[in-house]
């Protein structure tokens, strides 16, 4: 299988920033990889209900990398302050 392209990155993923594009094309994954993370990261019961083992070796790392992507509660605005009459 060959390695991923910057092509390949952000047809899947959508958007990126250039370091975590570089950061998964570094990783060595395959398309097929990119592919398993992204489930992992969708929904992990059906396929733990399936019986497949973790995310291991690249997959796992690319889980890591893509989960750096989605919006944490931190991530979310705050609420206006309101002025002090």
């Amino acid at each position: 299988m060959t390695q991923l392209t910057r092509d390949d990155v952000l047809k899947a993923v959508g958007h990126a920033d250039d370091v975590t594009i570089a950061k998964i094309i570094a990783s060595g994954a395959t398309v097929a990889e990119l592919a398993e993370a992204q489930a992992w990261l969708a929904n992990d019961e059906p396929l733990m209900n399936d019986g497949r083992p973790l995310a291991t070796g690249r997959a796992r790392e690319l889980v890591d990398i893509l989960s750096e992507l989605e919006p944490s509660a931190d991530d979310e605005p705050s609420p206006p302050i309101a002025p002090q009459e």
